[in-house]
């Protein structure tokens, strides 16, 4: 509580509210204004497919009550937030990013955004997302969705499958959106994007209310302007549901030592071969950001990282398994509505056998157990968040969608551990490319250790010596 008193979320958004000068229902009339400009915008932004103006006003119009009778229910009151629509919200359409799932609109929250609702933010929307979560560049033609565009440059891919949360952050339409992360899909987004991705521990977080594609995976965690909002988000968020059975023995979530002064006595390890195997512009960043944690005092100890590549093919197996399974009745019936690029996703999986699964659930225990050793002698894990910038969109890929196995392979390369032995990952913008596209850095610690990767963000964060403004950016304060 001390650190969330110290930390909030858009200072300029609270202070403006807290002051009087500006209450959340103007800066819900400037949203939706927004909003209806983003959707006629050349090419459109696309980051949030759903929204209604009247649930906005009315959850804005409560929140300026709130202040104005000084009452606000959290420093969340008032805060613009979008959730991915893999999450059931109140009162719009569950479809997951495709166009056969919630033909009714949803009448029950998730525990997410009903645990947002209870905190007094404003959910502007549902936020775009690759269809079910098959893919990382976010690219999904459908009807329904189209394709969210870069803010940084909107002839470049946002990443996915959080694709809108991460683009709806970036484009300032608010400072916090929820995404979930089986194979990076947090984390990946927001490094495209040059904001903040936290992946909670398996089970910290609830799924509850999202769709359960990959079980054993994924986890949710909010993508945010800054650390100081993630810790935020993370502690409101954070803690055992009823409804969801993974995290009930989860420890509490704490936000210790996240403001120190330095990284003194903190041990980074370092897995130097797997490190470097990015685009050399996304090398010399990290290794410059390294550098900087290494003069605040954490020392760099070389580790290795064993099994990689059993690991990784292990992880596919899981995953691609579990939506299998879980999709079998949709690929059966609406194969013909899914997008290509999912229907030879869920046709791949289709090729694991039983035996496959068992076998990468052994080797999960192995990397588990690699895992445990290697935190007992450093603090956390660094290497890149994503080893490329984000790649264009081509003309073919509006129409038919895009479907690069040898892509999505290399994005996913630094995020699989996380998903695969359920650790834990932060990923930090410390700055861009030649062409001005962003770059990340991601921290990964042990089971529960949220604290220490928010203490390393907030440092990563003073590394970024410029940021830059996105070329599709709205001040909702204007």
């Amino acid at each position: 509580d001390g650190v969330r008193g110290g930390l909030v979320t858009n200072p300029q958004l609270l202070l403006s509210c807290r002051s009087g000068k500006l209450t959340p229902s103007q800066v819900a009339k400037n949203i939706i204004a927004m909003l209806e400009d983003c959707d006629k915008s050349t090419p459109p932004l696309r980051a949030i497919v759903q929204w209604d103006q009247e649930q906005i006003m009315l959850m804005a119009e409560a929140s300026t009550t709130r202040y104005r009778n000084k009452c606000t229910l959290s420093c969340l009151d008032g805060i613009p937030v979008c959730l991915k629509e893999e999450f059931k919200v109140v009162p719009y359409h569950h479809r997951v990013g495709t166009v056969y799932l919630g033909t009714q609109p949803e009448t029950e929250d998730a525990t997410v955004a009903k645990k947002l609702r209870e905190a007094g933010a404003i959910i502007i929307g549902v936020s775009n997302m690759h269809e079910l979560g098959t893919g990382t560049t976010g690219c999904n033609p459908n009807r329904y969705h189209k394709i969210p565009r870069n803010p940084y440059n909107p002839n470049h891919f946002t990443g996915g499958s959080s694709s809108g949360s991460a683009a709806a952050v970036a484009a300032g339409l608010c400072p916090v959106a929820i995404g979930t992360d089986g194979g990076g899909s947090v984390r990946i987004p927001a490094s495209f994007c040059g904001v903040v991705g936290l992946k909670g521990t398996f089970g910290r977080i609830s799924c509850h209310g999202s769709l359960p594609l990959s079980y054993s995976t994924v986890s949710v965690g909010p993508i945010c302007t800054s650390v100081a909002d993630a810790a935020i988000v993370y502690s409101i968020l954070a803690e055992p549901d009823l409804l969801y059975p993974y995290g009930l023995k989860q420890p509490k979530a704490t936000l210790s030592d996240m403001c120190a002064p330095d990284l003194k006595g903190l041990k980074l390890g370092v897995d130097w071969t797997f490190f470097k195997a990015c685009d050399a512009e996304v090398l010399s960043a990290c290794e410059k950001a390294v550098k900087h944690l290494q003069s605040l005092g954490a020392s760099v100890v070389e580790v290795a990282l064993p099994e990689m590549e059993e690991a990784r093919v292990a992880h596919v197996i899981c995953i691609l398994s579990e939506m299998r399974d879980f999709l079998q009745p949709d690929f059966n019936k609406h194969f013909h509505e899914m997008n290509l690029e999912t229907r030879a996703s869920l046709a791949l999986a289709s090729q694991f056998t039983a035996l496959d699964y068992i076998k990468a659930n052994r080797q999960r225990t192995r990397s588990m157990r690699f895992l445990q050793e290697i935190f007992s002698t450093v603090n956390c894990i660094l290497t890149p968040a994503v080893p490329c910038t984000a790649p264009r969109i081509y003309e073919s890929d509006l129409l038919t969608g895009s479907s690069d196995m040898s892509f999505t392979v290399r994005s996913m390369r630094f995020m699989q551990l996380g998903n695969f032995t359920g650790i834990p990952g932060l990923v930090v913008p410390i700055g861009y490319s030649t062409a001005g596209l962003p770059i990340s850095l991601q921290v990964m610690a042990k089971w529960w250790d949220e604290a220490v990767l928010l203490r390393i963000g907030l440092k990563l964060e003073q590394f970024r010596d410029q940021t830059k403004k996105p070329s599709i950016y709205y001040d909702i304060l204007a």
